[in-house]
């Protein structure tokens, strides 16, 4: 299997979560081994994409330093994940992602647009040498070593819509699509309206998120998925995973997990070479995993 990056520039505007502003985004091809990289062309600012780059975790992942950074990239990462890209330039001219409807799907119809491109080189992908976890209390956040790709999430909210739930999903491309893409992240009324006062989420409506109040769904169209709420953490869980710049193979596990103890996941596999090695496609044990992204 080879490293992938786009055929051709694709651009789209949405809105940002936090600002409720118009923000441009636009994709163009990289060469080989050029990894991913976001650029914020209002302040000719390049970001590279590494857990070092990360400066918060509280309601997003966030990228940047001093000079300047973009927030929420995680549903965007989660797309390049499920498409195996590997070399791209990500240009936005402001300080977010667009939030589109909420997913990843309108980024998986962006690369779509955009055409998938192999370069001549062999695609790398991170493959676990040990169990890597993180632990705050109750909630945990692990990776193992595995022949799949697999992610298994647990949530546990006390409301009457939510309760546990639980997703099990053996990745592909295919069913990452099918699966994951469409389920949309989701807030509670209470803690939207506080973010407002905080000149935050000025962007979110019932358009990008599942809204809840405390009884109810708030949605007139309801749920794309009867777990769509743990879904969406595996949606996450990828993009947070794509930090680390590479494909992961690894069963991934958590319970109640989160955009921190995930940063702190990622952080924790990479300062130790004893974890895990860069390992070309065609030389893993299993060739099932460049399938994956057929």
């Amino acid at each position: 299997m080879l490293q992938r990056t786009i055929k051709k520039p694709v651009e789209v505007i949405g809105i940002g979560l936090h600002k409720g502003e118009p923000i441009k985004l636009r994709l163009e091809p990289l060469s080989a081994d050029a990894g991913i990289v976001f650029y914020r062309e209002d302040l000719a600012l390049r970001i590279p994409l590494s857990p070092s780059s990360v400066i918060d975790t509280r309601m997003a992942t966030v990228i940047g330093s001093e000079k300047g950074f973009i927030s929420t990239i995680e549903h965007f990462l989660s797309a390049l994940y499920a498409y195996g890209i590997d070399n791209l330039r990500v240009v936005v001219d402001g300080n977010e992602m667009p939030i589109m409807d909420g997913s990843s799907i309108s980024f998986c119809l962006l690369l779509d647009e955009a055409g998938i491109e192999e370069l001549n080189v062999p695609k790398k992908v991170i493959s676990l040498k040990q169990t890597v976890e993180v632990r705050d209390g109750d909630k945990f956040v692990r990776l193992s070593p595995s022949d799949t790709a697999t992610f298994d999430f647990k949530i546990k909210f006390d409301h009457p819509v939510i309760g546990e739930q639980r997703e099990e999903f053996e990745f592909s491309t295919h069913n990452f699509i099918e699966e994951i893409a469409r389920a949309r992240t989701f807030g509670f009324v209470k803690d939207i309206q506080y973010l407002q006062s905080q000149n935050l989420a000025l962007g979110a409506t019932l358009q990008n998120a599942i809204g809840l109040d405390d009884h109810r769904i708030l949605n007139p169209e309801g749920l794309r998925f009867d777990n769509e709420f743990a879904k969406h953490k595996v949606l996450d869980a990828m993009g947070d995973m794509m930090i680390s710049g590479y494909n992961i193979l690894a069963k991934y596990e958590s319970f109640a997990g989160s955009h921190n103890l995930n940063y702190q996941l990622t952080s924790k596999l990479l300062a130790d070479s004893n974890n895990y090695e860069l390992v070309a496609v065609e030389e893993l044990q299993s060739r099932e995993f460049a399938k994956s992204f057929a």
